[in-house]
């Protein structure tokens, strides 16, 4: 079973939330905090991720499976990029378990552009030469601004290991940008949250948004990129908030 951080909340629907690729139930602590507020929250370590058990698949189905599997009762869900994704195939799957569903910027579309770079950037850090966050950071290479820092909060400095499955993330990198051939559709509200400068839900995908999900509502964050909970948390979780109700 997946690695879970709970959060205490007053009784309402529980939000669970499923972080993205290189991601960890940690990156959402302050919103997960936030959102308990109103309910109780349950963030998960993906599958070949963190504190999770690592597996020899990493398709949208059997992280679905995982998600299914820490559900004691219905609950809203809010996935990011991957974790959106397979948010989506735990909807469609288990409608019967998902109450609200809001998916943060990502589409239910296969995407051309690989996640290899940062795993090439963590395979190439010596890690039995590193001593301190900021040796390792100087070492990581060929990077966008800013997933230096996010890809070392998967770092582990005292056993000298990455907390990722890079072997097996890195050959199941075409299921990952991918997306499965499905059928049906999830009739319940669902809430497509992206930030305006990020070119990952496009207006093309609508068509398909709309078949798997009738009910599909969006929203754009301006000034947020892809990371848009990180870099606009506020506005993200007042979105989230107002849409849950």
């Amino acid at each position: 079973m997946l690695n879970t951080v709970t959060y205490d909340g007053p009784d309402a629907t529980p939000l669970l939330i499923a972080h993205g690729l290189f991601g960890s139930a940690r990156n959402w602590g302050v919103l997960a905090k936030r959102f308990s507020e109103a309910r109780p929250v349950v963030v998960v370590d993906m599958r070949n991720h963190a504190l999770s058990p690592w597996y020899e698949t990493h398709s949208y189905p059997d992280m679905a499976d995982d998600l299914a599997e820490v559900m004691d009762r219905p609950m809203h869900v809010l996935g990011h990029s991957m974790g959106g994704k397979a948010a989506m195939i735990l909807a469609l799957q288990r409608p019967d378990i998902v109450e609200k569903l809001i998916v943060a910027d990502i589409a239910p579309v296969t995407y051309s552009h690989s996640q290899q770079g940062p795993i090439d950037a963590m395979r190439g850090l010596n890690l039995t030469s590193v001593t301190n966050r900021a040796e390792a950071k100087a070492q990581l290479q060929g990077l966008d601004p800013g997933v230096d820092d996010f890809l070392l909060q998967s770092l582990d400095l005292k056993e000298k290991r990455w907390r990722l499955n890079l072997d097996i993330l890195e050959a199941e990198m075409d299921k990952i940008i991918g997306f499965p051939e499905v059928t049906g559709a999830f009739e319940g509200e669902t809430l497509f949250l992206s930030g305006a400068n990020s070119d990952y839900v496009q207006r093309d995908a609508r068509p398909q948004i709309k078949a798997l999900f009738p009910d599909a509502k969006f929203a754009k964050i301006p000034g947020a990129g892809h990371w848009l909970h990180a870099e606009k948390p506020r506005e993200f979780a007042a979105a989230v908030s107002a849409f849950l109700g």
